[in-house]
Parts: structure tokens; C-alpha cells; sequence
């Protein structure tokens, strides 16, 4: 096994990631040597006595803007040479099972959790690698999709699921929405199992959940198609 994959995430509400990072899954990927969390308080990167993160923007708004320097110190004490930054914001690319993939091939990543109207614009044209958004709309802070694309990317680590392949077949993974999933009993107030999923003939199987999952993403996400 290599090294587990590394992840730190900047944000000043640590609190919001203790226990998430630490149960179900993750908490599996952190035991088996995986990946490795380390979350840090942009607050302790401040120098005055209020522990200042943010101002107020130059040429008048409403809101506040999260200063450069605590921003710049934090990703300067954790940065390697394999690092990508990424800073978690409503303006970056749309998260996608293809971009969790990608992430999940890397050895470390840093996370930067804006909050209030965003962070200073020179943190991101000269500190981040990428720019992520997990949807068109807008949260308090960034902890919470940086939360979300954590668990993405760490589910794909090889191991991570209790099983080789576990991820495969998934929505997404095959760009398609994944097949109808039945289990015991095989009929619950009348409604029935498929008869073809207890025939045994798995080429059959495998056709039906390729017919059903195509059905599936031209009637619910034909932009997948």
C-alpha cells in the first residue's frame, strides 16, 4: 500500500468537519491508511488580538471579504509539491462523479472554505489550483461542499468501500444513472422482485440493468446522453 492520500482543509469553523470526518466510511478509509485528514482554523493564522479573517471590500458592498493573508500563511504551512488547492465557490466548475475521479488519483489536496461575500480575488489568481462549485446555489461557508466532495473522492480510493469495484457501477461512473437495486424479501405488500435478478443467468442480469439504467437517464437525466 502507498501512501494514504493527504487532505487538509483551511476553513474557520472547524467544528462543522470533526465529526463527519470521523464516522462511516471515512472513518474506515482513515483506519485502513487510505487518507490521512487534517483540519486547520484560519483564525490561528491571524496576527491581531481580534483574530480578524475578514474586511470590508474596497469600493463599498454589502457583506465582508475574507482577508488574503491568513489564507496565504495556512496554505503555505501544509503546501507539498503534489498539492492542488482548491478553493470551494459558487463561480467554480460544477462537481462532477468525472472531476471526484480525477481528485481521487491525486496524493494531496488542500481545501480552502470561503465565507461572507467570498475571499480576496488574490487568493485565487495566484494561491489555487482549482475552483470548485457543487451547485448554482449559495451555502454560508465552504465547509460543507468541501464535506460533500471529501466524500466523493475518498469512496474511490481502492479499498475504501470494503471491496474491489464497489464504486463501478454506480450512478455517474458509467456516465448513465445506475439500475433499479432490489433486495429481501422478494415481494413486500405486493409489489414483486423482478423475476430475471433470481434467475441466475447473469449475462441476462447484467442486459436487464443495462436496458433499465439507460431507461432510467433518457426519462430523468437525458442530458447525460
Amino acid at each position: 500500500m502507498g501512501d494514504p492520500l493527504k487532505i487538509d482543509v483551511l476553513t474557520i469553523f472547524p467544528g462543522m468537519l470533526s465529526g463527519f470526518l470521523g464516522e462511516s466510511m471515512l472513518k474506515r478509509a482513515t483506519g485502513l491508511g487510505l487518507v490521512s485528514f487534517n483540519v486547520l482554523n484560519l483564525r490561528d493564522f491571524t496576527h491581531d488580538t481580534h483574530r480578524t479573517t475578514d474586511d470590508r471590500p474596497y469600493g463599498g458592498g454589502p457583506g465582508m471579504v475574507m482577508k488574503p493573508e491568513p489564507i496565504f500563511e495556512a496554505v503555505e504551512s501544509v503546501r507539498t509539491d503534489a498539492a492542488r488547492v482548491i478553493l470551494m465557490c459558487p463561480q467554480g466548475r460544477p462537481f462532477s462523479q468525472a472531476i471526484a475521479q480525477d481528485l481521487s488519483r491525486e496524493r494531496h489536496l488542500v481545501f480552502v472554505c470561503g465565507h461572507y461575500e467570498g475571499v480576496d480575488e488574490r487568493v485565487r489568481e495566484t494561491l489555487v489550483t482549482d475552483e470548485i462549485s457543487i451547485g448554482d446555489y449559495v451555502l454560508t461557508n465552504g465547509a460543507l461542499p468541501a464535506a460533500v466532495v471529501i466524500d466523493a473522492v475518498v469512496r474511490l480510493l481502492p479499498g475504501a468501500l470494503g471491496g474491489e469495484g464497489a464504486a463501478d457501477s454506480e450512478t455517474f461512473s458509467e456516465g448513465m444513472l445506475e439500475y433499479p437495486q432490489y433486495t429481501r424479501p422478494p415481494e413486500y405488500r405486493g409489489m414483486k422482485v423482478p423475476e430475471i435478478l433470481s434467475s441466475g443467468n447473469h449475462e441476462e442480469i447484467a442486459r436487464w440493468r443495462r436496458e433499465q439504467a439507460l431507461a432510467r437517464t433518457q426519462k430523468r437525466r437525458p442530458d447525460l446522453l
